[in-house]
């Protein structure tokens, strides 16, 4: 917890894309990608994860992802986040 009581940020950021393939990583448009947002927590970075991938799910190319900028902005943390 934080000085003021309340939890650490964990931030994650949530975006996606329609790929090239479906075996690769590779994005068709980079300009074009769906940055959905940056959310504080995982739960509440899933739900938005969830809530897109449902609704590009007619669409077996597009793909959505979440990326814990926490562990990138400070990888030597030892903060046990359980995803």
């Amino acid at each position: 917890m934080s000085d003021d009581g309340e939890r650490k940020q964990l931030l994650h950021l949530v975006f996606g894309g329609e790929l090239k393939s479906l075996k690769g990583l590779e994005f068709r448009d980079l300009e074009g990608l769906d940055i959905v947002g940056i959310f504080p927590d995982y739960k509440s970075a899933e739900l938005a994860w969830r809530a897109k991938a449902q609704a590009s799910v007619d669409n077996a190319h597009m793909r959505y992802f979440i990326v814990h900028l926490h562990r990138l902005l400070d990888p030597d943390s030892q903060q046990a986040t359980g995803r």
